[in-house]
């Protein structure tokens, strides 16, 4: 699912330098993001666990269940992120019922890739 199709007339969209940090690992939370333009580095504890393109979402795991932030998410290099609040983030899976699996697959696969980091 390309993200970028539901984000191309958003307003709530955020330009952030490089090295600039959109949230922190411990935080609270109360939206998540689609990175628009740019890269986004995610990190643990202070260890690099990868790197987001445009059309990819962070900082989802906030909105699901109202934990503090699991990583840090910076920007690599200049960036734009559309930034989803909660009653966004409803209308998105009430309305595009495709959002929602995305969002499944996206938690899912992150979760595949710390089980295989950790074995």
């Amino acid at each position: 699912m390309n993200l970028n199709n539901l984000f191309n007339n958003e307003t709530d969209v955020a330009e952030y330098p490089d090295g600039h940090i959109v949230f922190i690992e411990g935080e609270p939370g109360d939206a998540m993001y689609v990175l628009v333009a740019g890269r986004i580095r995610l990190s643990v504890r202070g260890i690099e666990i990868g790197h987001l393109e445009p059309g990819e979402l962070f900082g989802e795991m906030a909105l699901i269940d109202a934990e503090p932030r699991s990583a840090t998410a910076t920007a690599c290099g200049s960036c734009k992120v559309a930034r989803v609040d909660e009653r966004r983030f409803t209308f998105l899976v009430q309305q595009h019922p495709f959002f929602a699996l995305h969002v499944m697959r996206v938690l899912a696969a992150r979760l595949r890739h710390m089980d295989d980091t950790l074995h």
